[in-house]
């Protein structure tokens, strides 16, 4: 085994292996015996590698999910050996931390006062469970930067599969924060028993996938991102973070970068004001009049609805940056495949959509939900030139509540 140790592609073969052993059934104290050797010196991202290879290979996305607590528990002894990723206030994964520490601190608290309740199902009880409960809900912030900062960068590097599989873990956690949610909101007064019960396995849902996250990203995902991410690339994360907001934490100023240096796409899409002024005095030709390249802006942005523009080759290029977005965008999609921005249980519909507009089989699809009090239709648009060749897609998104209440006229313009 020990020519092994010192060869990180022989020793990611032996990792695949004992992966692929786990999938087939193979114990895990088997496993760890017979590779003890080997899991003392394993990578933090070679597991996380080892992972999107079983993908690339055909390996369902929710089969890696249901056994990704195996991997980790395979090389745990390792793992928990390693130095610890960036420490220094005001990087992205001091503040990915901090938040997992205020979460778990929330859990442990939330644990007790459900068993309190268990042990006194009473109105009294059940107060500081709401209480509680609603400090943690928000939590799913941290997961939301993860997804539209941390993920796209890490999949310029080709680094998707554990992106993959995290996503469809934090949507069910999320689900199982919202099942909590709606519980919370029953009358418990009827069967305190039954209801007691039902709080600690909502509670499971979420709690037990959460800490199992704290682990999965502190000592798997933030450790092979690190290897990774340029700073410039950090600052980009750090830049954006405000907008998506953060989880009972403010991040602190210590961590400076060497180089403060923005992605090309990013700066592009950072200083378009600048562009604007520069180039304001220029009219482009279009096919029913002429607009400068800050008239053009200013008409996307005021729209009252969210404009994408996807490519031909499934590749995010535009998303106007209206006053009130109905779902997050962020500068680092540009130049995302299009399949990757959503979560792993909706990609399937997403690619259907684009082979479907492709072929010819179809030229619109449209949805519409209810979220937060609006009511959305979400409409995606085949993009076809003069020969009837597919250019792309775009996606308009508006809020319709206040449309779907309108009765009546009006004629006259309100004072």
């Amino acid at each position: 085994m020990s020519e092994y140790i010192n060869n990180r592609s022989k020793r990611i073969g032996m990792l695949k292996n004992i992966l692929k052993g786990l999938h087939q059934g193979k114990p895990v104290e088997e496993v760890r015996a017979q590779f003890a050797e080997l899991v003392q010196v394993a990578d933090s991202g070679e597991i996380a590698e080892v992972e999107q290879m079983l993908i690339a290979e055909g390996m369902p996305v929710s089969e890696i999910q249901n056994l990704c607590d195996l991997h980790v528990s395979v090389v745990r002894d390792s793992l928990n050996q390693q130095i610890p990723p960036e420490n220094q206030p005001g990087h992205p994964l001091h503040t990915f931390k901090a938040e997992n520490e205020e979460a778990a601190s929330l859990l442990d608290a939330l644990q007790k006062v459900i068993a309190d309740y268990a042990q006194d199902p009473t109105e009294a009880r059940k107060f500081p469970i709401t209480v509680v409960f609603e400090q943690l809900s928000d939590f799913p912030r941290h997961y939301l930067r993860k997804e539209n900062l941390l993920f796209p960068i890490l999949e310029r590097y080709g680094f998707t599969g554990p992106s993959q599989v995290m996503w469809g873990i934090q949507d069910q956690i999320r689900a199982g924060l919202n099942k909590m949610k709606s519980l919370l909101k029953e009358d418990s007064s009827e069967n305190p028993a039954v209801f007691a019960m039902q709080l600690k396995e909502a509670f499971e849902t979420f709690a037990v996938p959460m800490r199992e996250m704290f682990y999965k990203e502190e000592k798997i995902l933030f450790p092979a991102a690190l290897e990774r991410l340029k700073e410039d690339e950090w600052y980009s994360i750090l830049q954006q973070e405000p907008e998506l907001g953060y989880f009972r934490v403010q991040p602190g100023t210590d961590w400076k970068p060497a180089e403060v240096r923005i992605l090309e796409e990013e700066e592009r899409f950072f200083s378009r004001q600048t562009n604007n002024e520069k180039g304001s005095d220029t009219l482009f030709d279009l096919e029913t009049g002429a607009l400068s390249i800050e008239q053009i802006n200013l008409m996307l942005t005021n729209l009252p609805v969210d404009v994408t523009f996807v490519d031909e080759n499934d590749e995010v290029r535009f998303f106007s940056q209206t006053r009130e977005r109905i779902f997050e965008r962020q500068a680092t999609i540009i130049g995302r495949k299009v399949q990757l921005c959503h979560p792993p249980s909706s990609m399937d519909k997403v690619q259907k959509i684009l082979d479907d507009f492709r072929t010819g089989k179809r030229d619109v699809a449209e949805f519409w939900i209810q979220m937060m009090g609006k009511f959305v239709h979400i409409r995606y648009f085949a993009l076809r030139d003069r020969h009837g060749k597919y250019r792309g897609t775009i996606e308009v998104s508006q809020d319709v509540a206040p449309i779907r209440a309108l009765e009546g006229e009006r004629r006259l313009l309100n004072d």
